[in-house]
């Protein structure tokens, strides 16, 4: 056998026959029986669920807790060295951006520090990704930043200055306190949205931030974010403003007060901002002989913090510096769960962004690196670390681009690099935070505008997703539209909304074609994208490419219209009228012919109307006779005089629904209208290429009975072909016989209207 295989020359495996019987689908399933399958009652389900062998027990155990997985398996030869490196580099970065982005938080900058610390720890145990570095994100800390502001603006905070001629003043003090409770209780809230969504199973909701939605959103996001640094990067006075139309409402602050710009402040972050892209572009051209990325981050606020302090900036300059930055740690507090009711709109919509950003991040990784992260566990590694950190007054943690690239790109291997990041920030907190101090606030906002940059660069998808998908487009283009314009919460959701809307109008308005077949073969395609196609004789196959439901069978009903070129309703009502008039002419003839005399013919039949045709179908429905004989017309010749029937060139349709996802009881009530109406005038119809599931559902929805039988259904379309093909020989055959008995009755009804009319 094996010999005779080799034997075989290679042009034979270009080609392949097959000789199986036509398999309608009752056929098949004499043939093959089908499988029952049997449905478990809800009590046996919550039995299953909740029972448990010692096993699966240690299954679930190591499922949760992660890093009983890896860590016995971690090669500390190996990869501990790396992760030492990887932990070092990205701590002295994530120290520095924890207090950036705490400035976008709207809380003091030594909170970023807490937030570049706690959530790490948690995620540690429980986390299934190990490249991404967990701690604050600009769009989060902007969101969050948002709610900070909403909830505790400065005007809450006005106290009356007595010595000054009741100056009135803002209390910062208390203002500050009060913000850093409404940013640990909405992570804490963040945190129980995820658990709980992370338990329940519904790591699936982040397919409804696809990426078109969730880059339009970071890039108008990003924009949001360099408005707001620009404030601190002028050093100039503005007000705080959120909602509708608030980015525009503080450029027009910012361009009122530029008058009013400390140009030590300007000329620090303007240097910042260059000497960081500089080197961030040298790092990434550079980096396959760069080892470690050089952290230009950390130099320039090292150099700046000393310069700051030298030339005493704040009291000559009145440059706007860091001032107080922690030392220590600070004990728990319960966050205020009375506030819940007031975030947790925003708290959902941040949650589940976050988790959107941080997953999508690590399978990015995952695929690079040959292993797989689990979802529903990120949304409980992601909630249990909000909820902890929560009671350490930190603000929502995700993952930072920047960060997970350093983390990765300096040689990464496990969480134990996260671990080593977590020290690095713990020691910046115990002794290194309070020589920063000195800091310009100006160059912390420079660093988060340089850390924009790859979010900034997104807008060149624009172009490439406009040749790929118009669809798509319009999301991102919608999304960042919506999200600049409307507040940032907002505009996630109407963005949200609108791609489930886009959706929605393509499931509404589905494409159909019209299907040909390869000759010789049994491929069939569309025969206005194929010259080589060839249309079945008599045959119109149209395929259906979306699934079908109330909402897009009115849809379904025009595209067959389209493409069988005639309405079956009408064309039965125009064969009903002229049936009865040729009814009415012979009945007419036969009088002439019994009194010797001809009749006047009434024009009372031409003159109907085509809209009195619907009110004629049910009387047409009814045996039509002359003289107790029953006729027959040959409706597809051409008839003389006023009679005008429109003639029906094909006598099958086959649906394919092979690419039909679901069908649902209104589609199914409709299809059997559509069935019957073809019927009528003739034409008889198929369905082709089914699913099992399409099957089922028809015959749950009693689409079967004795006008339409399982007898329709074929596998796949060359089988519904070759059935009719096979059919209409057969038929052909008989009809040779019948027509010698016709010609000697003479009974052709088109031959008798022209006597009927002379």
């Amino acid at each position: 056998m094996i010999s005779e295989k080799m034997d075989m020359p290679i042009s034979a495996y270009d080609e392949y026959l097959v000789s199986r019987p036509i398999y309608s689908e009752p056929r098949f399933q004499r043939e093959n029986e089908r499988n029952e399958v049997v449905q478990k009652s809800i009590p046996q389900k919550l039995k299953n669920s909740c029972s448990c062998t010692s096993t699966e027990v240690r299954v679930r155990i190591k499922k949760f807790f992660p890093v009983l997985n890896w860590l016995p398996k971690y090669r500390w030869k190996e990869w501990l060295v790396h992760d030492l490196v990887s932990g070092l580099c990205t701590g002295l970065v994530g120290t520095l951006q924890g207090l950036a982005f705490a400035l976008l938080a709207e809380v003091p900058v030594g909170y970023g520090l807490y937030s570049s610390f706690f959530p790490i720890l948690p995620y540690f145990f429980l986390g299934t990704s190990k490249h991404i570095a967990i701690g604050p994100f600009p769009v989060i800390c902007l969101m969050v930043g948002q709610v900070v502001l909403a909830m505790a603006p400065d005007e809450k905070f006005l106290i009356t200055n007595s010595t000054e001629l009741n100056e009135t003043m803002i209390d910062f003090e208390a203002r500050d306190a009060a913000r850093v409770v409404i940013s640990s209780t909405l992570s804490f809230l963040i945190g129980i949205i995820q658990l709980v969504l992370g338990a329940l199973q519904f790591g699936f909701v982040v397919r409804y931030l696809g990426d078109p939605l969730v880059r339009g959103f970071t890039t108008a996001a990003a924009f949001q974010v360099l408005i707001s640094q620009i404030k601190l990067i002028f050093n100039i006075p503005s007000t705080n403003y959120s909602g509708v139309l608030s980015i525009f409402y503080t450029i027009i602050d910012i361009f009122a007060n530029i008058s009013k710009t400390n140009f030590v402040d300007l000329i620090a972050g303007l240097l910042t901002i260059v000497i960081c892209l500089v080197v961030k572009d040298l790092n990434e051209r550079f980096k396959h002989i760069l080892r470690i990325p050089i952290p230009i981050e950390v130099i320039v606020a090292v150099v700046a913090t000393g310069i700051s302090y030298g030339v005493n900036f704040e009291e000559k300059y009145n440059a706007a510096i860091v001032k107080n930055v922690p030392s220590g740690f600070i004990p728990p507090v319960a966050p205020d769960v009375t506030l819940f009711s007031q975030m947790i709109v925003p708290a959902f919509s941040i949650g589940i962004l976050a988790y959107a950003l941080a997953v999508s991040l690590g399978k990015v990784y995952a695929i690079k690196y040959n292993y797989e992260i689990d979802g529903n566990q990120e949304f409980i590694a992601f909630g249990i670390s909000n909820i902890f950190s929560g009671f350490f007054s930190c603000f929502c943690a995700t993952t930072a681009l920047s960060r997970s690239a350093v983390q990765e790109s300096t040689g990464g291997k496990t969480q134990i690099a996260g671990l080593i990041t977590a020290a690095i920030v713990m020691i910046s907190l115990l002794s290194i935070g309070t020589y920063l101090e000195p800091l310009q606030k100006s160059v912390l906002a420079a660093i988060v505008v340089c850390n924009l940059k790859g979010m900034f660069w997104q807008v060149v998808d624009v172009p490439r997703l406009w040749r790929q998908s118009k669809w798509d487009t319009a999301i991102w283009l919608f999304t960042c539209a919506a999200s600049l314009l409307l507040d940032i919460d907002l505009g996630l959701l109407v963005g949200i909304v609108f791609g489930l809307f886009t959706v929605l109008l393509r499931v509404q308005y589905p494409t159909y074609s019209s299907l040909g077949n390869v000759p010789g073969t049994d491929i069939y395609r569309d025969s206005k994208k194929y010259k080589n196609v060839e249309d079945p004789e008599g045959i119109k196959i149209i395929r259906f490419s979306s699934a079908i439901f109330y909402g897009n069978v009115e849809s379904l009903k025009e595209g067959i219209k389209s493409i069988v070129g005639f309405d079956a309703v009408r064309v039965f009502s125009k064969r009903t009228k002229a049936q009865r008039k040729i009814n009415k002419l012979l009945q007419k003839k036969l009088l002439t012919n019994e009194n010797g005399k001809r009749k006047g013919l009434s024009t009372d039949e031409d003159s109907e109307s085509d809209e009195d045709l619907e009110n004629q179908v049910g009387a047409g429905r009814k045996a039509i006779n002359a003289n107790d004989m029953k006729m027959e017309a040959a409706w597809n010749e051409e008839f003389s005089g006023s009679v005008s029937v429109p003639v029906v060139t094909i006598h099958s349709i086959i649906f394919d629904f092979g690419q039909v996802a679901f069908i649902d009881v209104v589609a199914v009530d409709v299809l059997k209208g559509i069935f019957k109406e073809f019927k009528r005038i003739d034409v008889d119809v198929y369905i082709a290429g089914y699913d099992d599931t399409i099957f089922l559902q028809l015959e749950k929805c009693e689409f079967f009975h004795e006008a339409i039988t399982v007898d329709v259904c074929f596998l796949t379309v060359h089988d519904a072909v070759l059935h009719i093909e096979k059919h209409k020989a057969c038929c052909s055959n008989l009809g040779l016989m019948e027509a010698e008995c016709d010609d000697s009755n003479g009974c052709n009804l088109s031959n008798m209207y022209s006597d009927a009319r002379s």
